[in-house]
């Protein structure tokens, strides 16, 4: 279901690692991904945790539409997920943030499943396929060029598109066993919900 090399980059990626600048999103770039994600990390303002997952979920996903930059950053939610969980009981920004994640997640998974039904091209070999070179935007960001690109005929070539979806489902489930040993705690309901979307 998964192959090992995939898992190990999934768990061992480093958000530096990522040109985020260079993955498409609903409404540009990714550039900013790594700005929220520290909010996100550190659990311990309402506001900005609100804020960052707005900022992400929107940009990651819209009308069952995911984009280049909605797998890297499902890595990263994935993780952002297990820290919530473990910190919910004492900390309840965690505990907010556990349970917005989780619905996220199933959003995902979703999109994932409905594609899946689809004819559809195989996904790339590799996870890090996907940042080859040939595949990522360019370097500066012009949000004319960008709309240029966005109307030609083919502008993701159709395995990169189906891995956008593809390798979002892996995210997640490279984090299997962790929601597993969490099944027991009050967001049970809704992890047992994702356990059986993967």
């Amino acid at each position: 279901m998964m192959k090992e090399e995939n898992k190990v980059y999934i768990t061992g990626l480093d958000v530096r690692d990522v040109p985020w600048h260079q993955l498409t999103t609903a409404y540009g770039r990714g550039t900013d991904f790594p700005v929220y994600f520290e909010p996100l990390s550190k659990m311990d303002d309402l506001k900005a945790v609100k804020n960052a997952l707005y900022e992400l979920t929107t940009n990651m996903e819209h009308q069952s539409t995911l984009w280049h930059a909605t797998p890297f950053g499902m890595i990263f939610m994935s993780r952002i997920l297990v820290e919530a969980l473990n910190k919910s009981k004492e900390n309840p920004i965690a505990n907010f943030l556990a349970g917005e994640l989780l619905d996220f997640l199933l959003c995902i998974l979703q999109c994932y499943h409905d594609g899946d039904e689809m004819e559809h091209a195989d996904p790339l070999p590799l996870f890090s396929d996907m940042l080859k070179e040939k595949y990522l935007w360019s370097e500066e960001y012009d949000e004319e060029e960008d709309e240029m690109r966005y109307e030609e005929d083919e502008v993701f070539p159709d395995d990169l598109f189906y891995s956008f979806y593809y390798y979002s489902w892996q995210a997640v489930l490279a984090y299997r066993g962790v929601l597993e040993r969490e099944v027991s705690t009050e967001f049970g309901p809704k992890i047992a919900a994702v356990l059986e979307m993967l």
